[in-house]
């Protein structure tokens, strides 16, 4: 997109997430970078991204600290682009047993820790195999398989959801079938990370940022 008009993009700033190499990996795919700490210097933006590390229980406190719990829902509630990662996926739905902690309830659906066991190691750290679910794929995964490829994951909690509409990709560990990214509308969300998933995880982010000036 270089040749192109760079979207204005919202990355916020909640004090715990991985900034730098989400505002990096944006800016190559054609996004024009603010990292905001609060609702009002979100202004003009077209794009709104929540980079996700850290525990949910610190994270929720500063989202509502700031008056971003609110803002969220509303930008969400009005189908403007939205792409959360990691942590940002998990805070749109209603609770999470890590901390006992309630999220945005945006969708419905709880935030589970993987069991351990032998064969299951948690974190769920590393490349994993994502499988898009064909009926709700759309443009993101434009140049992207619709089975077998791989991103990048650190999570110890995964997303488990009865809203099937919303799921947009899965992925299995630990004997898991879960929901690893999401979508409604213009609204996405991963669990894995894009900026960690090399040139598939750029690929994602330009799509998504196209869709966002479209």
């Amino acid at each position: 997109m270089s040749n192109e008009k760079r979207v204005p993009v919202a990355l916020i700033d909640y004090g715990m997430g991985n900034l730098r190499s989400v505002q990096r990996a944006l800016e190559a795919s054609g996004g024009n970078v603010k990292i905001v700490r609060s609702p009002e210097e979100v202004g003009d933006a077209e794009a709104l991204v929540f980079p996700g590390q850290g525990a949910i229980v610190d994270a929720m406190r500063e989202i509502k600290r700031s008056g971003f719990d609110v803002f969220l829902k509303n930008w969400i509630a009005d189908d403007k682009p939205f792409f959360g990662i990691c942590l940002g996926l998990q805070m749109l739905f209603e609770h999470s047993e890590e901390g006992n902690t309630d999220g945005l309830g945006i969708f419905r659906g709880n935030v589970r820790r993987f069991a351990e066991a032998p064969d299951c190691k948690v974190p769920h750290m590393g490349w994993n195999s994502v499988s898009v679910v064909e009926n709700n794929a759309g443009t993101l995964v434009d140049g992207i398989a619709l089975a077998g490829e791989s991103f990048y994951f650190v999570h110890s909690y995964y997303v488990d959801t009865p809203e099937r509409d919303i799921v947009w990709c899965e992925t299995e560990y630990g004997g898991v079938k879960f929901a690893s990214a999401i979508r409604r509308g213009n609204v996405f969300a991963t669990q894995f990370h894009p900026e960690k998933s090399q040139s598939k995880g750029l690929k994602l982010y330009e799509n998504f940022l196209r869709s966002a000036e479209a």
